[in-house]
């Protein structure tokens, strides 16, 4: 990565878009960016409003990100969906618009010095969102492995709604100064918060997943991250909302399907031909646009339709050939649910094949325990 940083600085430096200047700045040390007035709430970063702003005084180099002000929006306008979700994009061409300033990118060495050495200039250190931003191409092997490099850029990058200007913006100037391609797009998501914070490390307010994984399962955390937090907007993680979820579409959704299908069909010895199952085109669909809680919400959609055909049926009190065709339905409805789920929920996915994939049908253990 040290040898990708400095060369990509040099081509940056040879573009002429790389200069030296004495500066004052408002540095917010969450943000690990500077800070106008106008983007503080009473004098504080509003994301970090419990970290006092540093104020900066040095001489550093600085990159014209001025400079690439209507290349950005060309940008944008060619490709309407490169930022996700669209209102995103939208914010970007207000800053965009709005002009541009010219930001640091080195630090003293003295002040960091475990930075990337600035090429050329012992004495400065690579700045971190412009070392930082690099390990998305250095991580594919550039600029060495042309043929790696090739292969993966460009990519699809996945960011937070706080780092939109960095990632949209700053980083894609970058690259069209390098004479490299933009990014194939970037989805930005909102914030999990608790009670209203945003959940972050300098706030305190961290939930551990790991805990919650060894009490629920690793695709219980699945589910609800992919299901129950929106995409795009912020969401407030609770235990009792994560506890409603997992009763009503694992334990008492798809959990309970399986048991009740799996006990009919195998006191019957019930046999359905295997099937080659993928990814229905809908979920696909939804997965293409990062609408992951509307793809499952599709795919629970189905497990109430089963659900539903058994107590109309009384599928129970079916007898013969009828119950047979009945139940048979059933299984093929609980294979396509496990095939939706593969990107979801892998782990439940194996489960339910192994018991529903096969030509025998056969009894596992319950996929979710209710909660007491």
């Amino acid at each position: 990565h040290i040898r990708a940083a400095q060369e990509f600085w040099k081509l940056c430096a040879t573009k002429g878009d790389i200069y030296k200047k004495n500066y004052k700045i408002k540095y917010c040390v969450g943000c690990e960016l500077e800070k106008t007035d106008s983007e503080l709430v009473d004098g504080k970063c509003p994301v970090h409003p419990n970290q006092e702003l540093e104020n900066i005084e040095e001489e550093n180099y600085f990159f014209k990100f001025s400079s690439y002000q209507q290349k950005l929006l060309d940008l944008y306008e060619a490709r309407p969906d490169f930022v996700i979700p669209d209102f995103r994009q939208n914010e970007m061409k207000v800053f965009v618009q709005s002009g541009l300033s010219n930001f640091s990118i080195s630090r003293l060495k003295t002040k960091m010095p475990w930075g990337v050495e600035v090429p050329g200039d012992p004495t400065q250190v690579i700045y971190v969102w412009f070392d930082a931003l690099i390990n998305y191409i250095s991580c594919l092997g550039w600029p060495e492995d042309t043929k790696k490099f090739g292969e993966f850029w460009p990519g699809i990058q996945v960011c937070g709604k706080d780092n939109l200007r960095q990632q949209t913006a700053m980083w894609q100037a970058m690259l069209m100064s390098a004479g490299l391609p933009a990014s194939k797009q970037i989805f930005v998501g909102g914030f999990l918060t608790a009670n209203g914070q945003k959940i972050s490390k300098s706030t305190g307010n961290t939930i551990d997943p790991i805990e919650w994984t060894e009490k629920y399962g690793t695709d219980a955390l699945r589910h609800f991250l992919l299901s129950e937090v929106s995409v795009f907007e912020d969401t407030d993680i609770t235990v009792e909302r994560f506890e409603n979820a997992y009763q009503a579409n694992l334990a008492n959704g798809i959990g309970n399907l399986a048991a009740r299908v799996a006990t009919m069909a195998e006191k019957i010895n019930l046999t359905v031909p295997e099937q080659r199952l993928g990814i229905r085109e809908a979920v696909m669909n939804k997965l293409t646009y990062f609408r992951f809680d509307e793809a499952l919400k599709f795919i629970w959609e189905d497990v109430k339709r089963a659900d539903s055909l058994i107590n109309q049926r009384e599928v129970w009190k079916l007898t013969g050939d009828e119950q047979k065709f009945v139940l048979s339905d059933l299984v093929r409805i609980i294979r396509q649910i496990a095939a939706d789920l593969t990107p979801f929920m892998p782990e439940t996915a194996d489960k339910l094949i192994a018991q529903f994939g096969g030509e025998v049908i056969k009894r596992g253990e319950n996929l979710f325990q209710r909660l007491i």
